[in-house]
């Protein structure tokens, strides 16, 4: 499977909202970075991000707008996150994905963002 393919599968579990799927792309040294916050460092730092989040949505839709994959492996998304919130909130953030795999896992997620999108509207 190509590094491309390992991170549409890797949002396709992010819709399913299954964290423990979502971790398992993951190396146990892995950095995730949501650019406007401070980056996480290990699996049990972003679980401790990604399992309330993940948790919080009634529907998550990852639309990929474009992906491309380096010579190196590096994969870049262009893509509209949407989560709809169990409150009924909706969220919609236009995102630049990274993500860096080494041997099929991510070691670096990186998401470029306006802070202010990810911010609930109202239902």
């Amino acid at each position: 499977m190509s590094n491309s393919e390992i991170v549409t599968q890797f949002m396709r579990a992010w819709e399913a909202k299954d964290t423990d799927r979502i971790m398992s792309f993951f190396a146990a040294d892995a950095v995730y970075h949501n650019m406007p916050m401070p980056a996480m460092k290990g699996v049990e730092e972003i679980r401790k991000f990604i399992a309330p989040f993940a948790g919080s949505a009634d529907d998550v839709v990852f639309e990929v707008l474009n992906q491309a994959e380096t010579a190196e492996g590096t994969v870049l998304n262009e893509r509209v996150d949407r989560f709809t919130l169990k409150n009924g909130q909706k969220i919609a953030a236009e995102v630049m994905g990274v993500f860096e795999l080494k041997g099929g896992k991510i070691v670096a997620w990186r998401d470029y963002f306006d802070m202010k999108a990810v911010q609930p509207q109202g239902g």
